[in-house]
């Protein structure tokens, strides 16, 4: 069967959130119409993400070592007709028909920048924006216009969580985003001798960050989310959706310093999380499609462990 979108999630430091990621994926989403890449940042726990990814061998690995170019490289050789990113503390609890997204973009598609999988009617209704609704094979939809976004969520286009995007739309906003002459790519690109040279001074960061470069999912998402806000008349003003099937938990940094707890007394470092990984538990999948999020970012109370048996 032709694959119908590319899922590209971005992992570091959380083999246990990564595997609870692809399990509500591919549990309320058909996995034979989705191609997914791992890129995935090498610094700790490298013998649980190798165990993790003989579970999913379909998925397409990707070790980071450049993450701009990576990333890249990932998007250009992309020839399905829409892309869906993720990151790795994401959670599924429900799905919407492909069927109906994929008629949806056929049917209104110059009206579409994105279908969004985190948005429900009772969060938009909320939030104060003017929801539309639409009909499409007998299903209701309904779409906001995000330039009028009353929200942070509902005025931010560009988003890595869950939403769907037309290919070409996304390949056209990151070359948008990027200087596209040959000569500057050579001498500026992160991998430039000059770079090289600056690369311990925050000068480095802020030129590369000028020419368009990117260097974590952050800056992925925040830089071109900003350049669309900025450039609103190229672009669909419409986030088309059905219902919140997915938010982020979160629940700690992907770094191993910062200790932040649980109901007052769990520690959830990466590390300790780790620990628990190896020890059998898992995130209680269950538990989250029971108690559904109601936002875009969910609560801690979502997150619970279970010992696998």
């Amino acid at each position: 069967m032709q694959k119908l979108i590319t899922n590209i999630v971005f992992t570091k430091n959380r083999p246990l959130q990564l595997e609870a990621y692809l399990e509500s994926l591919y549990r309320y989403f058909p996995a034979e119409k989705i191609q997914t890449y791992v890129i995935y940042k090498v610094e700790f726990f490298s013998e649980e993400y190798e165990s993790l990814f003989k579970k999913y061998p379909d998925c397409r690995v990707v070790r980071e070592s450049n993450f701009h170019t990576d990333c890249l490289n990932v998007i250009n050789q992309v020839n399905t007709k829409y892309i869906l990113f993720g990151i790795d503390d994401v959670v599924f609890f429900d799905s919407v028909d492909f069927e109906v997204i994929d008629r949806a973009f056929d049917s209104y598609g110059d009206d579409i920048f994105g279908f969004s999988l985190r948005f429900g009617k009772d969060y938009i209704k909320t939030c104060g924006d003017l929801i539309n609704e639409i009909t499409v094979i007998d299903q209701q939809i309904y779409s906001i216009d995000w330039p009028q976004g009353r929200t942070s969520s509902t005025r931010y286009p560009f988003e890595l969580c869950a939403t769907v995007y037309p290919a070409e739309l996304v390949k056209k906003i990151i070359s948008g985003t990027m200087n596209n002459n040959p000569m500057i790519k050579k001498i500026f690109s992160p991998d430039a001798p000059l770079i090289k040279l600056l690369k311990k001074t925050k000068f480095a960061r802020k030129l590369l960050k000028s020419f368009g470069y990117f260097f974590s999912p952050n800056t992925l998402e925040s830089w071109n989310c900003r350049w669309c806000q900025n450039n609103k008349g190229k672009f669909p003003h419409s986030i088309y959706f059905q219902k919140s099937c997915a938010s982020a938990i979160q629940v700690n940094m992907v770094n191993t310093t910062t200790k932040q707890f649980f109901d007052g007394e769990e520690d959830l470092t990466v590390k300790t999380l780790n620990e628990k990984y190896k020890q059998g538990y898992r995130f209680d999948l269950d538990f989250v499609a029971k108690n559904r999020p109601v936002g875009t970012h969910g609560e801690q109370e979502c997150f619970k462990l279970i010992k696998e048996k």
